[in-house]
C-alpha cells in the first residue's frame, strides 16, 4: 500500500513538471532572456522570487524554461535510443548466426570505451550544440540496451508460446510484434527509466562544460557556468539550478526502482512465492492449532482425592 501511494506521488511530481515544462511562457513571471543590468545580482525578492543573475535575468523564470529544455532533450535521447536498441537488438536475437556476431562485435565496440569520454570524442567531431550532444548521447547508449534486447530476445524465441506460433505459420515479424516485443519493452522500460537520470547529467555535465546548449538558452547545466565565477558573492545562483537537477535525478531513479519491483517479472514472482510460501505456513499453523487439543492441566486436589 505504501508503495502505491510513493508510486502516485512520484508519477504525479513528474506529471507536475512536464506540465511545467510545456506551459512555462504561462508559467515564468519574466522573459527568462530579458536582460536589465540596472537589476544584476539581485537577492530574493517579491519582484524577483529566486533573485537576478549577472545580467539582470530572473533565475525563477530560467529555471522554469531549463525544465522544459531539460525534460525534451532526455526524453528525445531516450525515445531514440530506444527504438535504435529494439531495432537491432530484436534482429540478431531472432535471426542469430553470422548477422548477430557481426551486430554483437559492433555493439562491443562502443561498450568499450566509457560513455562520459566517448561523448566528449563525439562532440569533438560532430561540434557544440544541442543537437550534437543528442547524437553523441544515443551513439554511446545504444549499443548497452541492444546487448540486454538481444538476451531477452534469445530467452523469449524459445517459449512454448514462440513455437506454437511458428508451428501455426506465423511470421518472423508478426511473432517479434505480438508474442516478444511486449515482454521486451516492459523490462526496457524499467531499465530506460533508470538511466534517465544519467542521461539528463550527460546533458547537464556537456552544456555545463560549454559543449552543450549554448547560451543564453536556459538550461540548468549553461546556468551553472554562468554562475561559477560569481560562487562567492552568490552561490545560490549556482544551488538552485543543481538542486533541480538533483531532484529531477532522484525522481527518475525512484521511479525506475518502483516500476522494477512492480513490473519485474522475476521480482513479481519471488514476491508472490514469499508470499505463498507465509501462506501455506499460516494455513499449516492453524491446522496444527485444530488437530492438536490443548494440554489440560489436571487438578492436585482431584489427584490426591483419586
Amino acid at each position: 500500500m505504501m508503495k502505491n501511494k510513493y508510486l502516485l506521488f512520484l508519477v504525479a511530481t513528474l506529471i507536475l513538471l512536464v506540465a511545467i515544462a510545456i506551459f512555462a511562457n504561462f508559467i515564468a513571471p519574466y522573459d527568462p532572456y530579458s536582460i536589465d543590468l540596472g537589476s544584476k545580482l539581485q537577492s530574493s525578492s517579491s519582484e524577483h522570487l529566486l533573485g537576478t543573475d549577472h545580467l539582470g535575468r530572473d533565475v525563477l523564470s530560467r529555471l522554469i524554461y531549463g525544465t522544459r529544455m531539460s525534460l525534451l532533450s532526455v526524453l528525445i535521447i531516450s525515445g531514440l535510443t530506444l527504438v535504435c536498441a529494439l531495432t537491432v537488438g530484436c534482429i540478431a536475437g531472432y535471426r542469430g548466426g553470422w548477422f548477430d556476431s557481426i551486430l554483437m562485435r559492433i555493439c562491443d565496440v562502443f561498450l568499450t570505451f566509457p560513455t562520459f569520454i566517448l561523448a566528449l570524442f563525439l562532440i569533438g567531431v560532430l561540434g557544440v550544440g544541442l543537437i550534437n550532444v543528442i547524437l553523441a548521447i544515443i551513439i554511446t547508449h545504444w549499443a548497452w540496451y541492444a546487448r540486454i534486447v538481444r538476451s531477452l530476445v534469445l530467452e523469449m524465441k524459445s517459449k512454448g508460446y514462440v513455437l506454437a506460433a511458428k508451428s501455426a505459420g506465423g511470421s518472423h515479424f508478426q511473432i517479434i510484434v505480438r508474442h516478444i516485443l511486449p515482454s521486451v519493452v516492459v523490462q526496457l522500460l524499467i531499465l530506460a527509466t533508470l538511466d534517465l537520470g544519467h542521461m539528463l547529467l550527460h546533458v547537464a555535465g556537456l552544456s555545463f562544460l560549454g559543449l552543450g546548449v549554448q547560451a543564453p538558452t536556459a538550461e540548468w547545466g549553461v546556468m551553472i557556468n554562468d554562475a561559477a565565477p560569481y560562487i562567492r558573492e552568490n552561490p545560490e545562483l549556482m544551488i538552485y539550478p543543481g538542486l533541480c537537477i538533483f531532484i529531477i535525478v532522484t525522481i527518475f531513479n525512484s521511479l525506475g526502482e518502483v516500476l522494477r519491483d512492480k513490473l519485474d517479472p522475476s521480482i513479481v514472482e519471488k514476491s508472490s512465492q514469499n508470499s505463498s510460501e507465509k501462506s501455506v505456513e499460516k494455513v499449516s499453523e492453524k491446522a496444527a492449532e485444530i488437530i492438536q487439543p490443548p494440554l489440560t492441566h489436571s487438578n492436585p486436589n482431584e489427584q490426591t482425592a483419586m
